[in-house]
């Protein structure tokens, strides 16, 4: 079990770099369970760190022909984290999603009443609640949801997939946003 990162908070402001910040390094060596909890930390401090600087406009802020913007990604995936986690694996009722039938990209929708930091805050709470869930089963463990058809392994497997996917999206939109890189 890897222990939790400390968090990264926007600053608010865009600097057109990304500062040097500690996100916590998967094991290079160790057991399977370490190496997907470490693989999947890096991948969700790296999403904090690459929204890092931005103002809330700038996050806010659609650069392509779909709603995609940083703060509607990073909502995303705090509705992902609770859906797989929660709703899925454990089987929690009335988990909190913005998504529904009547509309399907609600997490996407920002408003100039969300704060990046808010945003963020939310995410690195859904990824707590996560960490605290997957704690509670091992790796082979069935979900409750979906029929049962995925194990814990299988969910953390995908989240690191979507993670890491949307994470690739977040680098291109911070560059186009101030030129900003970074790995």
């Amino acid at each position: 079990m890897t222990s939790e990162p400390t968090p990264v908070h926007a600053t608010g402001t865009s600097t057109g770099t990304l500062a040097p910040v500690t996100r916590p390094e998967a094991p290079e060596h160790g057991g399977e369970r370490e190496s997907i909890e470490g693989i999947l930390d890096w991948q969700r401090a790296s999403v904090v760190y690459k929204a890092t600087g931005l103002s809330d406009a700038d996050a806010a802020t659609a650069l392509l022909p779909s709603i995609t913007t940083v703060s509607g990604l990073i909502r995303h995936l705090a509705d992902v984290e609770r859906s797989w986690l929660r709703d899925v694996m454990a089987g929690e009722p009335d988990v909190p999603a913005r998504w529904s039938d009547d509309d399907p990209d609600g997490e996407w929708h920002v408003t100039a009443a969300d704060s990046l930091a808010g945003i963020v805050a939310d995410y690195e709470a859904a990824c707590s609640e996560s960490r605290a869930v997957a704690a509670r089963f091992a790796l082979d463990d069935l979900c409750a949801g979906r029929d049962h058809r995925f194990s814990l392994r299988w969910i953390q497997l995908h989240l690191i997939e979507e993670t890491a996917r949307h994470l690739g999206h977040l680098d291109v939109l911070r560059e186009l946003l101030d030129g900003a890189t970074g790995e």
